[in-house]
């Protein structure tokens, strides 16, 4: 019944205790018609109620059927839903007999005709926790064939010459007719209830059995024989690596390739040879390394769409791991055409995911081949789940509100996992396929036009990814699963080569990878080569690195939380095959551990310029400040230098996917003062303006969960229907666009004062710096920074204060020096005539003061020429081609800067000391932008027309 779990594993995310029972079952009479009223019964003593919380035998049939094909399954329309059972389908309790019994005829009861099989559970009346039997499935009409030897669907396997014996009854007369590979083999003569036959066959393949009564009604059944191939054993080419390899010249080949350890055999079926076993299609083993099974499958038509899967000895059938694109027959119909047009067909009467390869592709023309990514240092990191972010939920709306991000001054956007996951309503952390984009939100060449739309935009693309776990659908875990009822899932055996059989951490769902294990490094590495070299990914945020030992159990939270050796010495390696393939790639580790821990990844070959980044949560304490409350409001953790960090390294936000929204704990939450509300709604918008204020001037790494801008005030637990329940967490929420927020004016204010403090962070260099200090825990917050690098004829000291108490505050905010002060959000002056002087503050007021005026705005007047020897000139004005080429003589290093009229840093490129020439790649639209060039001794931009 994969339908149910389909449906319900992003609910079932945080990982219930399995509470499945085998129950037994009785249908009267044995054989029916669909016009015919039946008894279903049930053995109460084979169910323990209790462990389902179950009173008063409150149990009920939840139950399905299918077509003549037995195809085509449809849910009963009196299932009601699964967390709420219709009262129409509880059981009778029969105390006399301690049976669960309920009677229908099945054309009524499931409201269709042509009925062929119908399949059942019992349930308790929330079936959430797997408070389930296991499924059961009877056939109907009053003919029927029952295979006894080989069981249906059996994998058969002989040896050359050797026999196989047919055995099967049916209820009435009949012929039978035998064919293999749907070629005739045998047939007999005169009718009978019975048949017994034993033949050899000439090859591998699938079996038929048809019985035909004396009225003309035909009923089939099957199961697969394997001759067991002699070894064929030959060195894998060069041009074929685990997964699908396209020739390098002939678009009529494709390599495949996969690691089988423990497999004697694999075949290749698909849609080349109708999914049939065929030995034609058997596997070489390569000659270093039997594990590796290759073939390479030729004559194909260049162009044309193929699905596989591979079929091993023991008879299980999988997608491809590395399999860009998988076609999945519980999800695909639910994809709207809009998101992906033209969407292959699943191939009809197969199982479980089947893979998809194509020759001749048309490749997507990048336009921007070489993206220069922000440093680290000064990411604002735009956090994005695109189900709740647009109505439409798929890349092309994410491309359409670029613009709208663009114009907040971020300059990264993280995606929440995008990978191949469970169902089609998700955040993403149910990953089957982490080799494979989900479909549920568009196509390969969708998203990689969004990562060039970005990109063109001067917004780098982080993405989410799970490497602790993969569920019960991924080809890793199913290859070596305990499959106790025949559905093809199950929990990983002892000798499967990926996975632990328990968790080896507190914190685990699904299956746990076993991060020491080889095959898993390898597919770890493979993972992060594809998305960084097929999708121009610019880095990734690895989920749960918490995980990634194997030294804890899943009942040792404080092991799990300690310092690990095995941990840290593997994520630096995975770092390093990021970095390995892209040098300047993120690496963002969602770990929220020890210093100790964590300053070991922020720290590593950070020389070099890298460094791994890791999450910062300051969520409790900036919400403390905003709702009012001064308990645990230090959120000095902010400074890197607090960690043990060398460099900025800490990704430090307020909110993300995982935590609370500040506006809704200040709206349900907030204290008060007088007729000063932190509950009223304009208020506390208010307030989200101070945080951003003490959040974004705090040199280092951020990050933003999307809305925060617009004060979203949907709570995280929030149900569909309105209501709240810790169950709803990863539920859908409202969308802000069809809220309207981006055009509510108390809204967009909160978005357009983040947009000019993120501007003013970008364009000075001051905000640059390692020398900062963040006082707060009082309400009263004050960040200072300063760079001595730059003269103190420039911004080169700024001091930001916040008042988040209820009252009005008197701060000091120890100038450093008497003169002329700047609030930076507008440029305007005061003159400070005491260091000791203070400044008054309203509730949720903040002030953002400098030594000099800021360059957020009027880029195109800076014109400081300290050094006589300086030079710096626009050899080509207008620009064409999008290639600028400047000319330069300076003193020290310096730093090229393109920003748009409004002041957007869009690229900078660094040179060294020296005289020469450079030439400063754009893809900019046609438009007047701004050339600053800056070496902290000289300034100068100038103006040009890029056409």
């Amino acid at each position: 019944m994969k339908n149910i779990y389909t449906f319900f594993v992003f609910l079932l995310f945080v990982g219930l205790q399995a509470q499945q029972q085998e129950v037994s079952f009785t249908v009267t009479p044995t054989n029916f018609a669909e016009t015919q009223s039946i008894t279903l019964s049930f053995d109460g003593s084979s169910i323990d109620e209790s462990a389902w919380g179950v009173t008063n035998n409150a149990l009920y049939l939840w139950s399905w059927s299918f077509d003549l094909n037995d195809s085509n399954s449809m849910d009963c329309p009196t299932n009601g839903s699964w967390t709420n059972s219709n009262e129409a389908n509880r059981l009778t309790y029969n105390s006399s007999n301690d049976t669960y019994s309920i009677s229908f005829v099945p054309t009524e009861f499931y409201n269709r005709t042509g009925i062929g099989k119908i399949g059942f559970l019992v349930k308790a009346k929330n079936g959430n926790g797997d408070k389930k039997s296991q499924d059961m499935e009877v056939e109907v009409g009053l003919f029927q064939l029952n295979l006894i030897q080989p069981q249906s669907n059996e994998n058969v396997e002989i040896n050359v010459g050797e026999s196989i014996n047919v055995q099967a009854s049916t209820t009435v007369d009949a012929t039978f007719e035998v064919a293999l590979n749907n070629n005739l083999v045998y047939e007999t003569s005169s009718a009978s209830t019975t048949f017994n036959y034993s033949f050899s066959p000439s090859e591998s393949g699938n079996v038929k059995l048809k019985a035909t009564d004396n009225l003309g009604n035909t009923l089939e059944d099957n199961f697969n024989v394997s001759i067991i191939p002699a070894d064929q054993i030959a060195p894998i080419p060069a041009w074929i690596e685990p997964g699908i390899n396209y020739h390098p010249s002939d678009p009529s080949k494709v390599g495949l390739a996969l690691i089988a350890p423990g497999k004697n055999y694999v075949h290749v079926i698909g849609s080349f040879n109708n999914y049939q076993i065929n030995d034609d299609y058997v596997m070489n083993k390569d000659l270093e390394n039997e594990e590796l099974f290759w073939i390479e499958l030729t004559d194909l038509n260049p162009g044309e769409l193929y699905t596989f899967q591979y079929r091993t000895n023991d008879n299980i059938k999988v997608a491809d791991p590395y399999s860009p694109i998988v076609l999945s027959p519980y999800d695909d119909q639910w994809i709207e055409s809009s998101t992906y047009p033209n969407m292959p067909s699943y191939p009809s009467g197969q199982d479980f995911e089947v893979s998809v390869f194509q020759t001749n592709q048309t490749s997507y023309s990048w336009q921007v081949e070489n993206f220069e990514k922000p440093a680290m240092e000064d990411l604002i990191v735009y956090e994005v789940l695109i189900r709740d972010f647009t109505e439409e939920k798929n890349f092309q709306s994410l491309i359409d509100k670029i613009d709208y991000i663009k114009d907040l001054n971020v300059n990264a956007i993280e995606l929440m996992p995008i990978m191949e996951f469970d169902g089609n309503q998700s955040w993403g952390y149910n990953p089957s396929f982490h080799y494979a984009l989900d479909k549920a939100y568009g196509t390969q060449d969708k998203f990689k036009e969004f990562v060039d739309v970005a990109h063109q935009n001067g917004i780098a693309v982080i993405l989410d990814i799970a490497l602790n776990h993969a569920t019960g659908r991924s080809p890793l875990v199913r290859l070596w699963n305990v499959d106790d009822n025949g559905d093809g899932y199950g929990p990983v055996r002892e000798d499967n080569p990926y996975f632990n059989t328990s968790p080896r951490h507190s914190y685990n769902v699904f299956e746990d990878f076993n991060h020491q294990s080889e095959y898993t490094r390898y597919y770890v590495q493979r993972v992060v080569q594809h998305w960084i070299n097929e999708y121009k990914i610019d880095g990734f945020r690895w989920d749960l690195t918490k995980g990634f030992t194997q030294n804890c159990t899943a009942n040792d939270e404080a092991c799990t939380n300690a310092y690990q050796q095995d941990r840290v010495d593997v994520l630096k390696m995975y770092a390093d095959y990021q970095w390995d393939v892209d040098e300047t790639s993120y690496v963002i580790f969602e770990h929220l551990g020890t210093s100790a821990e964590e300053a070991e990844w922020a720290n590593y070959r950070v020389d070099e310029g890298k460094g791994i980044m890791t999450w910062n949560n300051l969520n409790n304490a900036f919400n403390q400040n905003t709702m009012g409350y001064s308990s645990n409001s230090n959120f000095n953790r902010i400074n890197h230098t607090n960690q043990g960090f060398t460099e900025k390294r800490s990704v430090s936000y307020g909110e993300s996917h995982d935590e609370e929204r500040l506006l809704f704990k200040n709206l349900e939450y907030g204290a008060s003062s007088g007729s000063y509300n932190v509950q009223n709604l304009a208020t506390a918008l208010e307030r989200q303006k101070a945080f951003g204020a003490v959040f974004f001037t705090v040199p280092g790494p951020k990050m933003i969960w999307q809305f925060g801008e617009l004060g979203y005030d949907f709570g995280i637990n929030r149900c569909e229907d309105g209501t709240y329940s810790n169950d709803c967490r990863l539920a859908p929420k409202p969308v802000a666009f069809s809220l309207n927020y981006d055009t509510d004016t108390n809204r967009t204010a909160v978005y357009d004062t983040w947009a000019q403090i993120i501007a003013l962070r970008n364009n000075n260099e001051v905000f640059k710096t390692n020398t900062y200090t963040v006082e707060s825990g009082n309400l009263l917050p004050k960040i200072n920074i300063w760079n001595n690098s730059i003269p103190n004829s420039r911004l080169n000291k700024v001091i930001v204060l916040a008042n988040f108490k209820t009252t009005t505050s008197v701060v000091t905010p120890n100038f450093e020096n008497t003169g002329m002060w700047y609030n930076l959000l507008d440029n305007t002056g005061f003159s400070v005539t005491s260091t000791n002087q203070t400044v008054t503050l309203l509730p949720g007021e903040f002030l953002i003061l400098g030594n000099q005026p800021a360059d957020t705005l009027g880029v195109e007047e800076v014109e400081v020429e300290l050094d006589p020897d300086f030079d710096f000139q626009v050899l080509n004005n207008p620009v064409e081609n999008g290639v600028i080429k400047v000319k330069y003589n300076t003193s020290q290093k310096a730093t090229f800067s393109l920003y748009d009229l409004q002041g957007k840093l869009l690229k900078t490129k660094k040179v060294d000391a020296g005289n020469g020439q450079l030439e400063i790649s754009s893809s900019s639209k046609e438009n007047v932008y701004i050339l600053l060039f800056d070496d902290q001794i000289n300034r100068k931009s100038e103006k040009i027309l890029i056409k």
